[in-house]
């Protein structure tokens, strides 16, 4: 307990943390700007007199393949930064399997809210009253169930989460494609199976924005309950049972553990510690060892009139 809260203190004063939060609440917010300004009325072309924009409502197509660029284009922009989690269900995947410490995970959480609050504020305020629509609130459609409803968003964000951790799997070596292409690919995919469901959250925080800004609330535990037991399941059952290298061993060792180890281990680093001290202590024995040699030398030497020859 007191290693877990060390490396948490340790987290909380790196720099690179609050680098980290900022890059997961921009991320985020573009996310939720781009994906669900794709879904609202102002999208829709045709009608008869010119002026009906709900004549041809954005398709299907249209905003999976929007919500699955904006996706990668942000994991490719702030990846190396945060990781490019901008999804809560993805971080709880990486905290289930110890990529980041429970108080990054936290604050990662949080910035992915506010940065999905954001994001839906500023389309709110850049779209005409008149064509706002819903401004992309998720809701179940048709007769869907909530517990169909929790049922789909599960299945497509244990999708998504799987992929993000396939992805990243340092030791795999038959990867030799673009990650952030992958993932987005995931939620164009997610997207056009879940649309006519759920409308298709995957995300929390994509939910919680539009949410929060139109007052719209039915059903909204769907959309966080289903993609975070996803992205849980998705995690547990990649890093222990479907990754690289996966043993029994490893899978104990994971689960006693605060964090992810390091790629070296630190006894390899003892190891390396003792021989360089053992060199050390080993160098003032050799040069005892050649001046001996030499007085022994200077013993040798044939004396003249009492002296050494060499004098």
């Amino acid at each position: 307990m007191w290693k877990i809260m060390q490396e948490n203190l340790e987290d909380l004063t790196s720099p690179n943390l609050w680098r980290s939060v900022a890059a997961e609440l921009v991320g985020t917010m573009f996310l939720v700007f781009f994906g669900c300004a794709s879904a609202l009325p102002q999208q829709s072309t045709g009608g008869v007199s010119g002026t009906d924009l709900l004549a041809l409502p954005p398709s299907t197509v249209q905003i999976a393949l929007t919500f699955g660029l904006i996706v990668g284009t942000m994991v490719w922009a702030i990846g190396h930064i945060s990781g490019g989690h901008i999804n809560p269900a993805v971080t709880i995947g990486a905290l289930v399997t110890r990529r980041v410490s429970i108080v990054r995970g936290i604050m990662y959480i949080v910035a992915q809210i506010l940065g999905g609050l954001v994001g839906a504020g500023i389309l709110y305020g850049l779209t005409p009253m008149d064509t706002q629509g819903t401004l992309g609130v998720n809701a179940l459609k048709g007769a869907v169930t909530d517990a169909q409803g929790f049922g789909v968003e599960l299945m497509i964000t244990f999708v998504l989460v799987f992929t993000v951790l396939a992805s990243i799997d340092t030791e795999r070596n038959d990867l030799n494609g673009s990650a952030p292409l992958t993932i987005g690919l995931a939620v164009v995919a997610g997207h056009l199976v879940a649309i006519q469901y759920t409308g298709c959250s995957l995300n929390p925080a994509r939910s919680f924005g539009p949410a929060v800004v139109t007052g719209k609330w039915e059903n909204h535990w769907v959309f966080w309950i289903g993609p975070l037991v996803g992205g849980f399941l998705a995690a547990i059952l990649y890093e222990y049972l479907f990754s690289a290298g996966a043993t029994f061993s490893r899978t104990r060792k994971f689960l006693i553990r605060s964090r992810k180890p390091k790629e070296k281990p630190a006894s390899d680093e003892k190891v390396e510690i003792i021989e360089i001290e053992m060199k050390k202590e080993a160098e003032p024995e050799a040069e005892v060892d050649v001046e001996a040699a030499q007085a022994e030398v200077q013993d040798d030497e044939p004396l003249i009139d009492g002296k050494p020859a060499s004098e």
